[in-house]
């Protein structure tokens, strides 16, 4: 039984590396795959050690994500924040030190997660049951809303982009016969528009000096992270909020500068998913595609299962840890022997494949209407998750009706 669950906690780290390389393939869609084939072909196998292998995945995955994202400028939607920060430091030579900050946060959030667990089960208990009410849960979310637009310093531009964002929302999430909708939606709103604007402007890299963050960042880092820890759980209660949102309230917590900002969103990324498999178990909710997955496979979860689940995330976010940076250094070498307009076209046309495979043709038109969309607001120079409006509207609009 040990053996196994140590050969599925690996292949789980192996699976959430190449999810988290590779663009446009998100854990979300091998869990879908995990669930369909777990009543069929993988009837064979232990739940539990399915439960491992999802755990670990998930994990990993928020410890790689941040390479493309820096490196290649194609984040998903728990990474999108890094990109600027990142950019800048990859611009400077520095890329290496951009994925490091974000591990940096991601390996201090494992630690957090297993010291907080049962103190955040009481806090989940109490706080969900007053949230749990539509109208509360609506408003809730509407006052998160505006808060996160009243925040920009250009509010009105703000604002149009989450509208227009939730009517691509309300649309897309309504379209008959469409194969994960929120794939194409997603990525070109957050990913191929980036693309797009990398190719258009013809950035090139500069030699990537590999160096370790220096040590007057200390005190950043240790604000950062409390910021990430008092806003993460926020993800847990309510729907349609994304460890993008989290972090942005975070930074308000405790106020930090660039590279405690990626620090930042690396803590966010994990200490979000971690929650939300201590909210499965606590309030029977689920905020990840991981934890759907883990909720359709074995059902109500027992304490048990939470503890081995923890440490799961414990000892694959170690192993993440280190499989980032030899993957940072690796990428750090190669990058600039490669033309940067190159890996952009390929992964834009990689990404449009992959739609194609699982939307068809109507999956690669709402691609084309999100990336437009997408290139408007980073002209607008308005923060990108204001589009996540795309979710917001339509969770505040189910709630009230």
């Amino acid at each position: 039984m040990l053996l196994q669950i140590i050969l599925f906690l690996f292949l789980g780290v192996v699976a959430g590396t190449i999810t988290g390389l590779i663009p446009g393939i998100h854990i979300n869609l091998i869990c879908i795959f995990l669930i369909t084939l777990s009543v069929s072909v993988l009837s064979s196998i232990n739940p539990i050690h399915l439960v491992v292998f999802i755990t670990a995945m998930a994990i990993a995955h928020t410890f790689i994500d941040f390479i493309p994202s820096v490196f290649l400028g194609c984040p998903d939607t728990d990474t999108e924040l890094s990109v600027l920060p990142g950019h800048e430091l990859l611009k400077q030579g520095h890329g290496y030190q951009a994925v490091i900050l974000t591990c940096y946060g991601g390996l201090a959030a494992i630690f957090t997660l297993v010291i907080t667990a049962f103190p955040f089960m009481l806090l989940a208990e109490k706080t969900y049951s007053v949230l749990k009410t539509p109208y509360i849960m609506a408003t809730t979310l509407i006052v998160v809303s505006i808060f996160l637009v009243g925040l920009e310093k250009k509010k009105l531009p703000a604002l149009f982009i989450f509208l227009i964002s939730g009517f691509l929302g309300l649309c897309v999430l309504n379209l008959p016969f469409v194969n994960q909708p929120l794939l194409p939606m997603l990525t070109g709103l957050f990913g191929s528009s980036m693309l797009l604007m990398s190719i258009k402007n013809k950035i090139k890299i500069p030699k990537q000096k590999i160096t370790n963050p220096k040590t007057d960042i200390q005190k950043p880092i240790a604000g950062a992270f409390l910021g990430s820890l008092i806003a993460s759980p926020l993800c847990s209660f309510l729907p349609g909020l994304g460890s993008g949102q989290a972090a942005i309230i975070g930074n308000l917590i405790s106020q930090t500068n660039k590279k405690g900002f990626l620090v930042l969103l690396g803590a966010t990324n994990t200490l979000v998913m971690g929650f939300s498999f201590i909210s499965l178990y606590v309030i029977s909710k689920t905020r990840t595609g991981a934890a759907i997955a883990i909720q359709e496979i074995v059902g109500t979860i027992s304490w048990q299962i939470l503890i081995l689940i923890l440490a799961v995330v414990f000892i694959s976010g170690i192993i993440s840890f280190f499989t980032a940076m030899f993957l940072a250094k690796l990428f750090s070498r190669k990058i600039t022997k490669i033309n940067y307009t190159t890996i952009s076209t390929i992964t834009l046309i990689f990404l449009s494949i992959i739609i194609f495979l699982f939307s068809g043709f109507l999956g690669l038109a709402i691609l084309t209407a999100s990336t437009f969309t997408g290139i408007y607001c980073i002209r607008l120079k308005v923060r990108r998750t204001q589009m996540m409006g795309c979710l917001l509207i339509p969770t505040i609009i189910w709630y009230l009706f």
